[in-house]
C-alpha cells in the first residue's frame, strides 16, 4: 500500500489549500495532521511519503508543546531521506530544526509581492523561473540552516527559500486559494491596519484583494513548478 504524505496544520484557516488541489489532481495521497486541535504529532517519518508543514500565527521560538515533537521529526526525516517540505511557519520550523534561527523580520511582509531566484541555475531549477509574485504573511525570518542553500529572496526579506537536499523551504505562501485569502484578511484585519504605516510591505485589505483571479492563476503557475520539483524527490520511494 502506498504511503501518505503527512500535511500538518497549525491553525484552523492555514490549511494546504492549492498544494491539496495539487496532490489530488496527480493522484497523490495525503493525511492532515490537525496539530491545532490536539492531535499527536507521529513519532516516526517513515510511516509516510514526505512531509509538510503549512503556517500559522505563532511563533517557532514560542514554548508550545508539539514543537519539540516536530523539530525532532523534521530531523529524523533529514536522516532517513524523506522528503521535507515547508511553507512559512513551516519553514522556520524546519530551518530551526536543522540548526537555523528564528528572527524578527526587518518590517512585516503581508500581501503580494515579488520573490526572486537566485541568480544560478540551481534556484532556478527549483523555482522554475526568474521571479513570479507571491503571496505574503510573516512578521519573522529563518537563518539558511548549515549545509543549505538559499534560492530565493525578497526586496523585503532576503531569506525567502531555502533547499537542503530534497528538503525545501518557503517563506512565502505558494498555496493560497480565494478562500484562504478572504479568510486571512477576516481574521488579519487589524494586524494589517496596524502595521499599514510601519510597513512598506504591508498591502491594504482592498489591494490585497485586487484582481485576484490573475494574481491566483500566476501564483498557481508557479506553485505547480515548485512543487513538481519538489515532488520529484519523491519519485524514487
Amino acid at each position: 500500500m502506498m504511503k501518505t504524505i503527512a500535511i500538518f496544520r497549525h491553525a484552523p484557516i492555514e490549511g494546504p489549500g492549492y498544494f491539496a488541489a495539487y496532490l489530488e489532481r496527480n493522484g497523490i495521497a495525503w493525511r492532515l495532521v490537525r496539530v491545532d486541535e490536539g492531535e499527536a504529532i507521529p513519532p516516526d517519518p517513515r510511516e509516510f511519503r514526505a512531509l509538510v508543514f503549512m503556517g500559522g500565527p505563532m511563533s517557532v521560538n514560542d514554548d508550545l508543546p508539539w514543537l519539540a515533537p516536530a523539530f525532532r521529526l523534521i530531523r529524523e526525516a533529514r536522516d532517513a531521506d524523506i522528503p521535507v517540505l515547508g511553507h512559512c511557519l513551516g519553514a522556520q520550523l524546519m530551518a530551526k530544526a536543522l540548526g537555523g534561527v528564528i528572527t524578527r523580520n526587518a518590517v512585516k511582509e503581508i500581501g503580494w509581492g515579488q520573490v526572486a531566484a537566485a541568480d544560478d541555475g540551481f534556484a532556478r531549477d527549483w523555482i522554475g523561473a526568474r521571479s513570479f509574485s507571491a503571496f505574503h504573511w510573516h512578521g519573522e525570518t529563518f537563518s539558511i540552516p548549515p549545509g543549505a542553500t538559499r534560492i530565493a529572496s525578497s526586496a523585503h526579506c532576503e531569506n525567502q527559500a531555502f533547499v537542503l537536499g530534497k528538503h525545501l523551504g518557503l517563506q512565502c505562501h505558494v498555496e493560497m486559494t480565494r478562500e484562504l485569502i478572504a479568510a486571512w484578511c477576516k481574521s488579519g484585519a487589524r494586524e494589517i491596519e496596524r502595521n499599514l504605516k510601519k510597513s512598506p510591505a504591508v498591502q491594504p485589505v482592498e489591494e490585497i484583494q485586487r484582481d485576484l483571479d490573475r494574481r491566483l492563476a500566476e501564483l498557481h503557475r508557479a506553485a505547480d513548478r515548485i512543487y513538481d520539483r519538489w515532488m520529484a524527490g519523491l519519485q524514487h520511494q
